[in-house]
């Protein structure tokens, strides 16, 4: 048993702001000289890039449904073995999950998976003493779920605040830690797939103005304290503890385009022997030499459609190596950068790689949403027929077939319902809608980089590495 500072900042609902909150907390915890390590409950990948930018490390998915508890117990154990105390941002509201009778997924389930304290975000713009029954339903509502204290965002003044403050105080046991205000410097701005990225920011000035307004107005003093009081945790097995030799080189698509990855995920792929190549669809000219495989994760290729499609030489270079039976693995935007084109949100079609032999096309309004349990159909570069693992669509973009597809996974979401057909397959390039978690299915990697050694010495045409 170790002891593991630690506390899940939960929001009453989505869009009260859990999100500046947390950066908040997280920027003012560094500036204070702390190592924190931050985790975002469920299926994102656009608030860890904001909570690396803020603590300078990188931040790890937890899901109760991809990954259970065991799997999130592993994940969270290895990486807060180091940092002075850990902060999770929960996802939705805090007993929001896939279902209206089960909590599987949601911020509650990885609270009591962690047993860690909870502190509820609520947006106190528009509240006085309701804010109390607030409280007070949420802290009541399941009591294996303990909600320590209470951060008020978008408060009007410090009167306002001390209004918010002795209300909830004095109807319940919960402590309310302060507060942050309206304030335009400290949003982010966002577009059709959420926030913009942490790596898009032009500096650290974003995080030095949340860390100066939580510095001013929140008791971190508090809030360190209630992360370290909670009981210490048994250390969880994990399949990264073990590593094998580095003995294939993988390119990880990683630019502006191409930035959606679970960083477990990158890292199962380095414990089962890939050396990790970063290379850049938007600006490199070729592919780095004698790789065995190429990662194309998911991101916003159709906010750069023109200049995707102006690179040539790469398209050209990623299609040759897919012809010659390279081992490709490609998620969502990394498989829309596939097909012969890519129509944006403007209408504009842009020329693509063309390994399959299908157009995508973005849509304005319909988000396909959702987490998706996947089964293989046909072998394929990720495992045999029969292998199960999860994951989670997001993306309003649709693919359009020009002929017989062959396809090799079957999905359901979380009530077992049947989603259809997912991963196209062309040789030894896969190319999945599903954000897959490896987590959830180890043997993914493993399959994957057995893959890229088996077809490094002919995709890459300079033998095996």
């Amino acid at each position: 048993m170790k002891q593991y500072p630690r506390l899940v900042i939960a929001g009453t609902h989505s869009g009260v702001g859990k999100t500046t909150a947390t950066l908040a907390i997280l920027a003012a915890l560094r500036e204070r000289g702390r190592q924190v390590q931050p985790f975002k409950a469920g299926p994102d990948f656009i608030d860890p890039s904001h909570h690396r930018a803020a603590t300078g490390r990188q931040s790890r998915n937890l899901d109760g449904w991809m990954l259970g508890t065991q799997g999130n117990l592993g994940i969270f154990t290895r990486a807060a073995e180091d940092a002075d105390l850990s902060v999770i941002e929960g996802m939705m509201g805090l007993f929001d999950s896939s279902a209206p009778l089960s909590e599987s997924g949601s911020t509650a389930e990885l609270a009591k998976q962690l047993d860690a304290l909870v502190i509820l975000v609520i947006d106190g713009s528009a509240l006085a003493r309701s804010a109390a029954a607030m409280v007070a339903g949420y802290a009541r509502f399941d009591p294996a779920v303990h909600v320590a204290g209470v951060v008020f965002n978008r408060v009007n003044s410090e009167g306002h605040y001390k209004l918010l403050k002795t209300a909830v105080e004095n109807a319940t046991d919960v402590i309310v830690l302060g507060y942050l205000c309206s304030d335009p410097e400290l949003i982010i701005t966002d577009r059709h797939l959420g926030l913009t990225m942490g790596h898009e920011q032009p500096d650290r000035s974003l995080y030095h103005r949340l860390a100066k307004a939580a510095l001013e107005t929140v008791d971190l003093d508090r809030i360190e304290a209630l992360a370290h009081s909670c009981a210490p945790l048994a250390e969880a097995a994990s399949p990264l503890l073990h590593c094998r030799p580095k003995t294939v080189r993988i390119g990880v698509a990683q630019d502006q385009a191409f930035c959606f990855y679970y960083a477990d995920n990158l890292e199962l792929l380095e414990a089962e022997g890939g050396e990790l190549v970063v290379f850049s669809p938007l600006h490199d000219a070729k592919l780095p030499d004698d790789l065995g495989m190429l990662y194309l994760g998911g991101g916003y290729p159709e906010l750069h459609g023109p200049a995707l499609a102006a690179n040539r030489p790469m398209k050209s270079a990623i299609k040759q190596f897919g012809a010659q039976g390279g081992t490709i693995y490609a998620e969502c935007g990394g498989m829309m950068y596939l097909t012969e084109g890519l129509r944006d949100c403007d209408g504009r079609l842009h020329e693509m790689v063309g390994l399959f032999q299908a157009d995508s096309t973005m849509q304005h309004a319909k988000m396909t949403l959702g987490y998706r349990a996947l089964e293989v159909t046909r072998s394929c570069v990720i495992g045999p027929t029969g292998l199960t693992a999860r994951g989670h669509e997001f993306h309003y973009s649709t693919i359009a077939p020009k002929g017989p597809m062959a396809y090799a996974c079957m999905l359901t979401d979380a009530q077992g319902e049947s989603k259809g057909c997912d991963g196209m397959l062309t040789s030894n390039t896969l190319g999945l809608y599903t954000h897959l978690h490896f987590g959830s299915q180890p043997t993914c990697a493993a399959a994957l980089v057995d893959s890229a050694r088996r077809t490094a010495q002919y995709a890459s045409g300079s033998g095996a590495y």
